[in-house]
């Protein structure tokens, strides 16, 4: 009996089918490493927030994946408020929709 199966995209959100997964990505991995710094703390979700200036059912939701009216900016600047360096950059101009990446350094 053979098991059928699907290759990913590398896109959980895109081989879903679900609305803007470029963003959906990019929030997760910026809320996986959130989770993570405030682990690395030993930081409670109330101690986190208050860090970060962020009302604690905002930062849970984040955490739990809930990223509907949550920017990327407002997650990348939890992190920053966390002691991380967050950078942005914009390469060259290409033809299509460019792609928008997390690379975590160590």
């Amino acid at each position: 009996m053979a098991i059928e199966h699907v290759t990913s995209s590398g896109n959980v959100f895109a081989d879903l089918g679900l609305s803007d997964p470029e963003g959906r990505l990019v929030k997760s991995k910026l809320a996986a490493a959130l989770q993570r710094r405030i682990g690395e703390l030993g930081l409670t979700q109330t101690a986190a927030s208050a860090r970060m200036g962020m009302p604690q059912p905002k930062l849970s939701k984040i955490l739990r994946g809930r990223f509907d009216g949550i920017s990327e900016a407002y997650i990348a600047d939890g992190l920053r408020k966390l002691g991380h360096d967050v950078k942005i950059r914009v390469r060259p101009r290409h033809e299509g929709i460019g792609a928008v990446r997390v690379l975590e350094t160590a």
